[in-house]
């Protein structure tokens, strides 16, 4: 899930089509809440207990676009899975694949099924990386209700009037990373 479908949080599909788990593979590409949903389908489809978490993070990875568009570094409903392995549940976040990791010198984040897999605090350099915030919890179904509501609450520019598509649709992201001061191709 990681590697195989790229992380872009500038093609944002609010629809519930768009947050399905097959959207991210028709598209080979999705944003932390429909990754995370992907990885709980496949597990679920393997017998694999899932659901999906959520949290508040104060991310230092982003784009100057994006930043100037969410007007914020704080992104609410950050997407990660969680698994039910060995009598507990373990989180993986499926989100950055590993070539965005190395652009942004980041750790990338490895899940050996026994302790949580969630973002370093901190990048390759010591820089401050992920803050987490605010735990909203897990589910079983992707809350999208809630989440569009709060987006629109808390990214009042990010949301086209009454669409569910993200504002960024038509930039593009991988372009946007090369651009940003530190990162590498």
């Amino acid at each position: 899930m990681r590697d195989g479908f790229r992380y872009d949080p500038y093609r944002i599909d609010l629809r519930p089509e768009g947050m399905r788990a097959s959207a991210v593979v028709a598209a080979g590409y999705g944003w932390c809440v429909p990754k995370a949903g992907l990885l709980a389908a496949v597990a679920r489809a393997a017998g694999i207990p899932a659901r999906v978490g959520y949290a508040d993070v104060r991310n230092h990875l982003s784009t100057e676009r994006m930043r100037a568009t969410m007007t914020t570094d704080v992104f609410i409903w950050h997407g990660y899975t969680e698994l039910w392995l060995a009598g507990a549940w373990r989180k993986a976040t499926p989100a950055f694949n590993v070539e965005l990791c190395e652009r942004f010198g980041l750790h990338p984040l490895e899940f050996d099924g026994r302790s949580d897999s969630i973002y370093h605090p901190f990048d390759r350099a010591g820089n401050r990386h992920m803050e987490y915030l605010n735990d909203r919890g897990s589910f079983v179904e992707v809350p999208l209700e809630t989440i569009v509501t709060d987006f629109r609450v808390t990214y009042p520019g990010w949301l086209r009037g009454a669409e569910t598509a993200i504002s960024l649709a038509q930039a593009d992201f991988q372009a946007d990373v090369a651009q940003e001061p530190g990162t590498t191709l």
